[in-house]
């Protein structure tokens, strides 16, 4: 298995837990205001960090908060299109460096690699501080594991 294999099953681990907190959320009455807000952030981190390396305008502010509509709207657009970028990469895209200005305005520089591991390592912590917030107010979050992904692909889900 390659660096890059690793990647695009995270690229693809990355829309299935997207999608399965997308899910939660359309199940609930109501989705707890501070869950929205991680989560939008989780999706808003991805949409910037696009951006960054195609050279585009980002579509959202790090903090953009969003309904559920426009959730998964985003996740469609973001997650995907990460996972786009990453099935199109070669060695020298990876080590590509991306110059880009953070949101404190500070300025760095970073290999296409490094942003796309922590975008999705961001996702994961922002899916498991979401998965808190719900339980914290009377809800239960999805699995969003990486294992339990592998099991449902393998058909190991009970």
């Amino acid at each position: 298995m390659t660096g890059n294999d690793v990647l695009k099953n995270l690229s693809e681990y990355n829309i299935w837990a997207n999608q399965t907190m997308l899910d939660v959320f359309s199940s609930l009455p109501s989705v707890p205001n501070n869950a929205a807000r991680l989560f939008s952030h989780a999706l808003n981190a991805q949409a910037i960090w696009i951006a960054r390396i195609t050279g585009t305008q980002s579509p959202v502010k790090v903090w953009q908060e969003h309904n559920l509509e426009e959730l998964k709207a985003l996740h469609q657009s973001a997650s995907y299109k990460i996972a786009e970028l990453v099935a199109n990469a070669d060695e020298t895209e990876f080590n590509r460096l991306i110059d880009y200005t953070n949101s404190l305005g500070q300025q760095y520089s970073t290999r296409v690699l490094d942003i796309l591991t922590h975008a999705f390592n961001h996702a994961t912590y922002h899916r498991a501080q979401t998965a808190t917030d719900l339980r914290n107010n009377g809800h239960t979050p999805p699995n969003t594991d990486y294992v339990t992904y592998v099991r449902e692909l393998m058909g190991q889900v009970f």
